[in-house]
């Protein structure tokens, strides 16, 4: 499946809701429920009360959009089910549309950028001098 970009919001509703509802039915529950505005590009996570359905809402840009997803075998991984809102990442909503584990997923740290231009070419240049002297010392004793 492709999923969504590490820049959208995911919010999740921690209760149960009714599958009966479509997509705008969840907009309206987004609205009323969650307190947000479901055409803002965020996407909207919904489960039933049998934990191996989902059902995602989000805007594209071009209408309303709406995603839906039973799982064959297992349930999906939620978190607990009381009155409220949860964010997750774009990572965190991909595995817990796989039906993994989402907790244990975490956004990446940022890695700072080289402060030395070309510092990897000198250390791989490096590098292979220290295997052509290995290779001539070797070369050497036979």
């Amino acid at each position: 499946m492709i999923g969504p970009s590490g820049a959208v919001r995911v919010m999740v509703a921690t209760k149960p809701v009714d599958f009966r509802k479509g997509m705008e039915g969840l907009a309206i529950l987004v609205r009323e429920s969650m307190r947000a505005d479901p055409f803002s590009g965020a996407v909207y996570v919904f489960r039933a009360k049998r934990a191996d359905r989902i059902k995602l809402v989000f805007w594209d840009g071009t209408g309303l959009c709406l995603f839906a997803k039973r799982l064959e075998d297992g349930i999906f991984r939620w978190p607990t089910i009381e009155d409220g809102v949860m964010r997750l990442s774009a990572a965190q909503l991909s595995a817990l549309l796989e039906g993994l584990g989402w907790r244990l997923v975490h956004e990446a740290r940022e890695t700072p950028a080289p402060t030395q231009a070309g510092y990897c070419w000198q250390r791989c240049g490096e590098v292979n001098q220290e295997r052509r002297t290995r290779r001539q010392t070797a070369a050497n004793m036979l």
